[in-house]
């Protein structure tokens, strides 16, 4: 019988061969996605680790591309935390990231602040204090004014008339005067009447008829008066008479009337309720004579005296004004 030979192989076999990763051009594909993605250009995706090493870390360093970089999402406590980039901060390539996220915050800040919330509080307060101390000295600056030297806007204001119509009963306008507050004069003129002068009152008005070869028309002196008093403070003695003369209304807020305030009459030692002349008030209050001899009255004086009346009461009537307005 024939011999039967086994050839039997006892060595080791060998191991099978490792699976490549992926063929050449997929590893190109992964590398190039790498770069872009540590450039910031492209949006940082979980890949698969590398065999045999360590799980990779997106980079921190700095972006390229002027593009915001987003943070990449990953599960797990151990999920990297994406560094603020900065836009319009420091460029300095040491500049740290806390540096640069609190520059960009104070540049929206800055931006917004003309028509949007502040972007901090320190910020906000800041230019709060800054506008609230700005207003003060504004503040102060007209207190100061006002303290020191003449309220704004104000003047006085005295017309002398004489008689027009039947008999000459009706008053027309024929000389105006208006002073400042220092008692300087603003306006005097003589003011020819559209109607003929039948009685010119020189006793008291002190209008003589060659004033009237000068005179401007009453038209063209109503309007230059008008343009004065616009806007401003008044004052006055019996005042709606010269008013009515010039055929005009002023505001009642802003008009003073001397023959109206009970302040003056009591430091006079006169009934609060009875209009007491101005000539008997400037000689109590002021101890000046107005109005004497025949050669009649004058408007620049009567407007200056009445002047000096208000200023005597000047600050406690307007503060009861301020209270009377406030009450309403």
């Amino acid at each position: 019988m024939e011999d039967l030979i086994l050839n039997v192989d006892f060595a080791a076999p060998e191991g099978r061969p490792k699976k490549e990763p992926g063929n050449r051009k997929h590893q190109s594909f992964v590398r190039r996605r790498r770069e872009l993605e540590r450039r910031g250009v492209l949006r940082q995706k979980q890949l698969p680790a590398a065999p045999g090493g360590p799980r990779r870390v997106p980079a921190r360093g700095k972006p390229r591309s002027g593009r915001r970089r987003s943070c990449p999402k990953e599960n797990g406590p151990a999920a990297p935390q994406c560094p603020p980039v900065p836009q319009n901060g420091p460029t300095g390539a040491d500049a740290p990231a806390e540096t640069k996220g609190k520059g960009r915050g104070a540049a929206r800040g800055s931006a917004s602040a003309a028509g949007a919330p502040p972007a901090s509080q320190n910020d906000s307060a800041g230019s709060g204090a800054t506008a609230k101390s700005k207003g003060k000295g504004r503040g102060a600056a007209r207190g100061s004014a006002r303290a020191g030297g003449p309220p704004p806007k104000l003047v006085a204001v005295d017309c002398e008339m004489v008689g027009t119509g039947p008999g000459g009963r009706t008053s027309a306008l024929a000389r105006c005067s208006i002073v400042s507050y220092e008692g300087d004069v603003v306006y005097d003129r003589y003011v020819r009447p559209e109607a003929p002068i039948v009685d010119y009152r020189t006793r008291w008005s002190g209008i003589r008829r060659h004033h009237m070869d000068k005179a401007v028309p009453f038209r063209q002196a109503r309007q230059q008066v008008l343009r004065i008093l616009a806007g401003k403070v008044v004052v006055g003695h019996a005042i709606h008479n010269d008013f009515k003369a010039l055929r005009y209304s002023h505001p009642k807020a802003l008009t003073r009337d001397t023959s109206q305030i009970p302040l003056l009459n009591r430091r006079g030692g006169f009934p609060e309720n009875v209009s007491i002349s101005l000539k008997r008030l400037t000689k109590a209050l002021l101890d000046q004579d107005i109005q004497v001899g025949k050669s009649g009255h004058s408007s620049v004086e009567d407007a200056r005296a009445t002047m000096e009346l208000y200023k005597v009461v000047e600050e406690e009537w307007e503060q009861h004004l301020r209270q009377n307005l406030e009450q309403e």
